[in-house]
């Protein structure tokens, strides 16, 4: 249950000096509209302010009660904004709800609640309500009220909804405006409309301003509401075809962070806007939710809170129909968030490093295909600087250091096998990772040679300091390029036969003989492996570095690299598989389990085992041909 207590203790009264009352004053004359009522009316308000404890999940009030008697801003935590059981938005420290019930007198039009363990300042309406009839206060008000609208229309099921063309899941016409419109009347005519953003026609390009735009760029900026919506739109906006599916779609807007997307046709028309409800259930929504909390954590603490979430939010999107490989990129995109927090956060504490660096994140977090189970690998590149390197490494090293206690803070372990850029092996500058390559090269049966090759081959840039483009964002695929390519494919070839499918001639499966996984197959080594192997040779032929498993293979068959029923083969089994071992781990979770990658292949029904079982031999052919092919010695049956 939600607990209230004065916010000054003991002292509740008109509580002037320091301690908590000060800490209050300080927090509501920081932010808007309290920041503009004047010493005398804060400290009014203050006075009858109390502070409201609510736990994760505690409905703060429900849609349709009221009116509400109070005003509340959150302090710490976050609280939903949700309608007819969907999430439309997440409000953290700062932000006001309740307005619209208190000012009309009507019941609530949604439900507050909780997202985490969350603190709220109450105040009364009869203390607050007469400074909202001042005309700069009432202006902030309305705005924020505007922002709470409700759906026009339920979304469409979850069922399928990522495999759909986007162009049909708008749901109103798109709403435009001239670059010189004054912001009043755009917002005027997204009110009337009951539109979440406005389309701006800025000469040759497009650009978008939403609800959540009109609270921090024109009210907490102090921006006329007379002045142009140009003055406040992106521009220009991110934009997508009517044939793209949702579920790309959606992706795209959860990696740039962006809630709204404007639908074009082919010949350049604006059919609509989208927005992330319309591609998800409430359920789904959970990804972005994270995200912001993540952009919103001040401490590696706070991001940890934040992190708690990932393995309820995988959950969340399977129980929303979403497709495994659709979840674990999205599980990846914020992950990839996190790592960028976790990365500023601790350039904050040790402050600037002597040289702009890049942070990579590599394996399955790079192709984006991580799931409950998975482990962080990552590598540093940094520019040459006119300091001695050791000083660059050392405070390097220090970055890192901080980075992996704040993953492993959040529940996310570091790569076992020492992938990690808290490894000097994995942390370089541009010359010692050109060199790297040179020596690989000259002599590639070196030790450690196949899992070298197979990281600077599988890695992604998360973080750079620099400018897009400068030679440390370039460093891995620097040193890509300074490897022979014929012997590069013959390492990756040798590295995809490493992994043997778990299949047999006497028995369906050959599973673990002992050790705490006795009977169980390996999903992971015995099944993903060696397609995720096999798609980074082929792709690699193919001139495609790091992508998906499923990205890498079409690729492949496109070019030849890969016969067309191989390719389709290790699609398919690809597919099966990596859904098993997510809804396996899925289950762990529930239970409240560690997740790993050993299931009893006795619990998968008849029909279940029986495709596994060809998927696995299936795999083991196309090992068995690309061995013959390349007369690499290795012996199959």
């Amino acid at each position: 249950m939600a607990v209230t207590v004065p916010t000054s203790g003991p002292i509740s009264g008109s509580g002037s000096g320091s301690g908590p009352v000060q800490g209050v004053t300080d927090f509501l004359g920081s932010r808007p509209p309290f920041d503009a009522v004047g010493a005398e009316n804060l400290a009014r308000v203050v006075a009858v302010t109390e502070t409201e404890v609510s736990p994760r999940g505690k409905t703060i009030f429900p849609q349709g009660a009221g009116p509400v008697k109070d005003l509340r801003m959150v302090r710490t935590g976050s609280v939903e904004v949700v309608h007819d059981g969907r999430v439309l938005d997440l409000l953290g420290p700062g932000e006001l709800f309740g307005q619209a019930s208190m000012i009309s007198g009507l019941p609530t039009g949604f439900e507050a609640r909780a997202a985490e363990d969350t603190v709220c300042y109450r105040i009364p309406a009869d203390v607050v309500q007469p400074l909202l009839a001042r005309p700069d206060v009432l202006h902030f008000v309305v705005r924020s009220i505007v922002s709470r609208r409700a759906p026009a229309t339920s979304p469409p099921g979850p069922a399928d909804l990522g495999q759909r063309p986007v162009a049909t899941l708008i749901r109103t016409p798109p709403l435009l405006c001239p670059a010189s419109e004054p912001i009043r009347a755009a917002a005027q005519r997204m009110t009337a409309q009951g539109a979440s953003a406005v389309l701006v026609r800025a000469g040759g390009r497009l650009g978008i301003v939403t609800d959540r735009d009109f609270r921090s760029r024109v009210v907490a900026a102090g921006v006329s509401p007379d002045a142009p919506v140009s003055a406040v739109m992106t521009e220009p906006a991110y934009t997508v075809t009517g044939d793209r599916l949702a579920g790309e779609v959606l992706l795209d807007m959860l990696e740039r962070n962006v809630h709204h997307v404007p639908v074009l046709s082919a010949a350049g028309q604006v059919l609509g806007v989208v927005d992330d409800g319309d591609l998800m259930s409430a359920q789904g929504r959970q990804p972005f939710l994270l995200r912001r909390a993540i952009a919103l954590a001040a401490s590696p603490a706070e991001l940890a809170a934040a992190a708690a979430g990932l393995d309820p939010m995988i959950v969340a999107l399977r129980d929303a129909q979403v497709a495994a490989e659709q979840a674990a990129a999205m599980r990846s995109v914020v992950l990839d968030a996190l790592t960028r927090r976790l990365v500023e956060l601790a350039i904050a504490a040790e402050g600037d490093p002597p040289a702009p660096f890049t942070w990579f994140v590599l394996g399955s977090l790079a192709r984006r295909e991580t799931v409950p189970s998975s482990d962080v690998e990552s590598a540093l590149a940094w520019q040459d600087a006119d300091v001695p390197d050791g000083e660059v490494s050392e405070a390097m090293a220090r970055v890192a250091h901080m980075v992996e206690d704040g993953l492993r803070a959040c529940g996310l372990r570091p790569d076992s096998h020492g992938a990690s850029a808290a490894n000097p092996l994995f942390a370089r500058s541009v010359t010692s990772w050109r060199a790297a390559a040179r020596r690989l090269s000259d002599d590639p049966t070196q030790q450690q040679a196949l899992i070298f090759v197979s990281l600077i081959t599988d890695s992604r840039a998360v973080w750079d300091s620099g400018r897009p483009g400068t030679p440390a964002a370039e460093a891995l695929w620097a040193a890509r390029g300074q490897l022979d390519q014929s012997d590069l494919r013959r390492l990756l070839a040798q590295f995809a036969l490493s992994f043997r499918p778990p299949t047999g001639f006497w028995r369906d499966f050959v599973v673990e003989h002992s050790g705490e996984h006795r009977g169980q197959l390996d999903l992971k080594h015995g099944g993903l492996i060696p397609i995720v192997d096999l798609a980074r040779w082929a792709g690699m032929g193919a001139g495609v570095t790091c992508a998906s498993t499923r990205e890498r293979l079409r690729a492949a068959e496109a070019a030849g690299t890969l016969e067309g029923p191989d390719a389709s083969t290790l699609l398919e089994a690809f597919g099966f598989i990596f859904s098993l071992r997510l809804d396996h781990q899925v289950e762990q979770v529930r239970r409240g389990e560690a997740p790993d990658d050993f299931i009893d292949p006795k619990q998968l029904n008849p029909l279940a085992r029986s495709y596994l079982r060809e998927a696995f031999r299936a795999v083991a052919s196309v090992q068995a041909g690309l061995a013959a092919e390349l007369s690499l010695g290795v012996r199959w049956g």
